[in-house]
């Protein structure tokens, strides 16, 4: 992993870092970042200090005043080059993600493939932020609407997806004339460290000021600093739903902006009328990737009574086959947790299974012996619940899978919406009319809702996020880009009078 380090560019591992810059002061407090894949240390990243803060928001100001003036399609040629410096580093950035964060490298692959993706996206919006013309109701003047860049924009990610999710709005904030500031998860620093470093030599290329990128490094402290900072009108939080309602109130009460995209509690809805054997595949995948880590990771089954134990027979069947070990092994389908916090929830989260009646159809262990040496690898297994016990209401991550039966297709549809995330959703059939009333006013409550697909594995085009406690943020495509900038309407007077809106009379 040294090797692969030292390819992206990373030699000396210090945070506060603002483009091109590497901060040295006040290397008093740390993280050490251990991968969860074998628990070795990988690296030492030194956090950002209060005065490295104060020193980045200055700086991010400063660049922000000259950033803004680039023409858009101007920032978007330089968001076309940090594409193709990621398609130079896919490899290289996708084992680093596989190997700190403990996702198989398929997944740390496709996630590099996301952030190229969004910049793809960005260049073609650095010629269509568009705004509207409407009518005026009094003659000889025109109204129109435009639209600007807030300032900086800060991001607190979450280690599940270390990079992807921070290029969801980095690359977006850009091409809308922002500055961004940084905070990763303390759990997967080093990659945010490479990420940085490829962009940082980009712009250094394209003559940009410093300070349009920034990265600060440290635990929860920093996130809420960056969170009750005036200096930062939009704040964009990915993680747990507690966190985003500390973020979201600290933010509110200063009446800037939040994004909020938390927890997901997701369902497949498995009809009479579905495909098996794409239901099975989805909501294995779903449920087990990334160890079911990811926000979109299936967590309920909800299963027609009449195929209840066909399709649980065949889960049954389908996990038999899954490998778990080391995520860089391509052979592998599951990964370790990100850490034994992680595991210790697993557990708990197994314990109440049991106190609540849930019955064990692959039963949940921690796993053992040499190839699972770091203590963070988990077995998947299933959990037959009724729709009301009370774990299924939370979210855990890791990959539990609970079954739920059902009896119609209305009873399917509220089990679905009973719990308080509501992030993405999936129905399995081949019924047009249930397919359509799954995607209608009366059926999924979620941001997300999928007809044949599992609830993971987003595109960038649509965008992303969801509803309830997931927190109502939109990030990524279609028009989330609005998020990052200001709306100004402007009517312009090129008459020789001056008549006032609804017909108003005030004569001097």
């Amino acid at each position: 992993m040294q090797n692969i380090l030292h390819q992206l560019g990373i030699q000396a591992i210090n945070s506060g870092t603002s483009t091109g810059t590497w901060w040295e002061e006040e290397k008093g407090e740390f993280i050490e970042s251990f991968s969860p894949v074998d628990g070795k240390k990988i690296a030492t990243v030194f956090c950002t200090s209060h005065a490295a803060y104060n020193l980045i928001i200055n700086k991010a100001e400063q660049a922000f005043k000259e950033w803004r003036l680039w023409p858009a399609p101007r920032r978007g040629e330089v968001i076309r080059q940090v594409g193709e410096a990621l398609r130079k580093n896919k490899d290289e950035l996708g084992r680093l993600v596989s190997y700190e964060m403990g996702k198989s490298l398929q997944e740390g692959w496709g996630e590099v493939q996301e952030m190229i993706d969004i910049c793809d996206f960005s260049v073609g919006l650095s010629r269509q932020l568009h705004g509207l013309t409407m009518h005026s109701e009094r003659p000889g003047h025109r109204m129109y609407e435009q639209w600007h860049p807030l300032g900086i924009v800060g991001i607190i990610s979450a280690f599940n997806f270390p990079v992807a999710v921070w290029s969801w709005n980095t690359m977006l904030a850009w091409v809308c004339g922002n500055v961004t500031i940084w905070k990763p998860s303390e759990k997967t620093p080093l990659c945010a460290v490479a990420c940085q470093k490829i962009v940082a030599d980009v712009f250094q290329k394209n003559g940009l000021p410093e300070g349009v990128s920034n990265l600060i490094t440290g635990d929860k402290v920093l996130g809420e600093k960056i969170a009750s900072d005036t200096h930062v009108p939009l704040v964009s939080a990915t993680g747990s739903t507690r966190m985003g309602k500390s973020v979201g109130a600290a933010v509110g009460g200063r009446l800037g902006r939040s994004l909020l995209e938390l927890g997901g509690n997701n369902a497949i809805i498995i009809t009479p009328d579905a495909d098996l054997n794409i239901a099975i595949r989805a909501a294995i995948f779903g449920a087990v990737g990334t160890a079911g880590q990811r926000c979109t990771s299936t967590r309920r089954l909800i299963i027609h009574e009449d195929i209840f134990e066909t399709v649980k027979d065949r889960l049954v069947a389908a996990y038999s086959q899954l490998q778990i070990g080391n995520p860089l092994d391509e052979a592998n389908h599951v990964g370790p947790l990100i850490d034994k916090s992680a595991v210790e929830q697993y557990q708990h989260a197994l314990e109440q299974c049991r106190k609540e009646g849930g019955i064990f159809i692959i039963e949940g262990k921690v796993l053992e012996g040499d190839r699972f040496e770091s203590g963070c690898y988990v077995k998947p297994c299933i959990v037959a619940v009724k729709p009301d016990s009370q774990i299924v209401q939370q979210e855990t991550f890791a990959p539990i899978l609970y079954l739920i039966t059902y009896r119609d297709f209305e009873e399917a549809i509220a089990i679905q919406n009973s719990v308080p995330q509501g992030l993405s959703s999936a129905i399995m059939t081949l019924n047009l009319r249930e397919a359509e009333q799954f995607l209608s006013v009366t059926g999924s409550d979620c941001g997300i809702a999928n007809v044949n697909i599992g609830t993971s594995g987003a595109e960038i085009g649509g965008a992303f996020g969801g509803e309830k406690e997931t927190g109502g943020g939109r990030e990524s495509g279609s028009d989330a880009w609005k998020n990052y900038m200001r709306r100004q309407t402007n009517t312009i007077n090129y008459s020789s009078i001056l008549p006032l809106a609804q017909g108003i009379k005030f004569e001097i």
